[in-house]
């Protein structure tokens, strides 16, 4: 008997053959998928590198061109001492002329021919003289007075003191007493026991060596200024004031000597003390008119408080970093700002930004050596 042939019927088919064609659609799906990914981040990693290139090449003539500025500053600063050496050899040459003038005129009319003769080079070396000291004003500007001190005062690599209204605002929080956080301690528990006025109070802060310098660098600034410009000096720590009492809102001028000496010894009996508000020393500049040209920041961190009260605990990194930013908004606009920064022990971000503030609006940033001034 013939068999009878088997009906074929789709749903015999083995639960083996249908997962193994869902899971190889599965694969080709996910093939695909990777495939698209990886070509996605090979053009953004081009994109990438492009940038990186540019910025590189930003940064590497960046460097020349300050390769090239310091070479041309070195080379004024040469120029200036040459002007000052011969300024010297000629001042020296009119004192011998003259002398010799005065001992022709002691001998009578007969020489009188020769003191004539005299007196013209007299007054071609005086001329030589006045036009020597105006190319060192003009490199360098006229400074309002003397500086004494041991060791020559250099001065900073691109620092301008140009203007007509020049602001310093001087930290004279606790900080300031020393680079390190445990020295910092030490001799703010040390001023608390022996304050300013007593003699082991005085002692301590002679030693603050941190301290000094910045009063020594006020000094340094106030006689590099233009004799024929005005300046103000702001002290700052939790609170803003202006550094001589009775200025308040009035511009100082600096051919004013007497006021200059007054100024450096009000500062040097003040005791750095508390935290540090930089908002509150920036809102003091808006007090001026006309508001300042020229500003001159010496300090040696961030901010540790704004325009509130100080933080009952310590201060981060990152919130002295927020509270620099928005001090940095009452900053008025188009002014160069100069920063001398004495960096303190756990303030890693201070440098950078006192940096970029520096460098955006024109001005300088220099951290002094510490034999300098």
């Amino acid at each position: 008997m013939a068999r009878r042939k088997r009906e074929f019927n789709a749903f015999n088919l083995s639960f083996l053959d249908i997962m193994s064609c869902g899971f190889g659609a599965v694969v080709l799906v996910f093939l695909i998928m990777n495939h698209a990914i990886e070509s996605d981040q090979q053009l953004l990693n081009q994109d990438l590198l492009s940038e990186v290139s540019l910025v590189e090449e930003d940064v590497a003539d960046g460097e020349a061109g300050l390769v090239r500025l310091r070479n041309t500053m070195d080379e004024v600063d040469r120029e200036i001492i040459e002007a000052q050496g011969r300024a010297k050899r000629i001042m020296e040459e009119k004192d011998r002329w003259e002398a010799m003038v005065r001992e022709l005129e002691q001998d009578g009319p007969s020489s009188s021919s020769d003191v004539e003769e005299l007196k013209a080079e007299i007054q071609s070396l005086e001329y030589q003289v006045e036009q020597l000291k105006k190319e060192a004003n003009d490199a360098t500007g006229t400074a309002a007075r003397t500086t004494a001190g041991d060791g020559a005062w250099e001065y900073p690599t691109g620092l301008r003191l140009a203007g007509s209204h020049i602001a310093i605002l001087l930290d004279v929080s606790t900080s300031m007493l020393a680079p390190e956080i445990v020295n910092i301690k030490l001799m703010q528990s040390q001023l608390a026991a022996y304050p300013r006025g007593t003699a082991t109070g005085d002692r301590i802060l002679a030693r603050s060596i941190k301290w000094n310098q910045a009063l020594r660098t006020v000094d340094w600034l106030t006689s590099q200024l233009p004799i024929v410009g005005n300046y103000q000096v702001i002290t700052f720590n939790g609170e803003a004031a202006i550094a001589l009492p009775g200025t308040e809102g009035k511009w100082l001028e600096v051919a004013n000597q007497a006021q200059l000496e007054e100024l450096s010894e009000v500062l040097a009996k003040i005791t750095p003390s508390g935290g540090t508000s930089l908002v509150k020393a920036f809102n003091k500049l808006s007090g001026l008119n006309p508001v300042p040209d020229n500003i001159i920041i010496i300090t040696d961190s961030l901010p540790t408080q704004g325009d509130g009260a100080p933080f009952s605990r310590p201060v981060s990194p990152k919130q002295r970093a927020e509270l620099f930013t928005r001090a940095r908004s009452s900053l008025p606009a188009g002014v160069p700002i100069n920063i001398f920064l004495f960096p303190m022990e756990g303030d890693p971000w201070a440098p950078s930004l006192f940096w970029n503030l520096a460098n955006v609006s024109g001005g300088s940033f220099i951290v002094p050596s510490q034999d300098w001034p």
